[in-house]
């Protein structure tokens, strides 16, 4: 389409080990979803493009190791990111108490120009269970205390509201992203690393 830009955006997942990061990223870029869980071991990050507006957005969506071991091997990917999806577990305190650790981090870590602007999307994760403790009130009250945070509770078992939340992570990285002009029709042309693959370091520790 004529005078559609093309823009590539990195977006980072942060939260505790086994809430569901990766769950998330599989059912939202393949639409499927894994019974076997497997820990993430330094990063790992899929692509998929959407349209949003006049953008062709090709989304660089990084799902990193929640266990602490494994931290310092994923925090290298921080930088450049675009948005920061924090989630946590419904059925989990620990996880929900985590965030404030995940976003310090992350800002430390990827030391952005804006960071009291930094757009932020919260996920609830595994709403399709029984056992949840952390309640919408809650969280509501945390983000409440943030700028530029959006807030969502998805089953990635089901899908439940997983397009609209990653839709949202687009729109929010797209205000901020400094590489697109909106005067301007010009396509940017960025290069992507090869697609869909594990990153691992070199001495993996697993």
């Amino acid at each position: 389409m004529t005078g559609r830009k093309k823009v590539l955006l990195k977006f980072i997942l942060l939260g505790d080990s086994g809430v569901g990061k990766t769950s998330l990223m599989s059912q939202f870029v393949s639409q499927k979803f894994f019974i076997d869980y497997k820990a993430t071991i330094g990063a790992n990050f899929l692509t998929k493009e959407v349209q949003i507006d006049n953008y062709l957005v090709t989304m660089q969506i990084w799902d990193t190791a929640g266990q602490e071991r494994f931290q310092s091997l994923s925090i290298s990917y921080y930088r450049g990111a675009d948005c920061c999806i924090l989630v946590y577990d419904v059925t989990s305190t620990s996880s929900f108490a985590a965030l404030n650790h995940w976003r310090d981090e992350f800002l430390i870590q990827a030391a952005p120009r804006d960071p009291d602007n930094f757009p932020f999307v919260v996920i609830g994760n595994k709403v399709d269970l029984n056992d949840r403790v952390v309640q919408t009130r809650q969280v509501q009250s945390w983000c409440s205390d943030i700028l530029n945070v959006s807030y969502f509770e998805t089953s990635a078992k089901r899908g439940n509201n997983i397009e609209k939340a990653f839709e949202t992570a687009v729109h929010n990285a797209l205000a901020r992203s400094k590489d697109i002009d909106p005067t301007s029709d010009a396509e940017t042309s960025i290069k992507l690393p090869e697609n869909n693959r594990s990153i691992l370091p070199s001495r993996c520790p697993c």
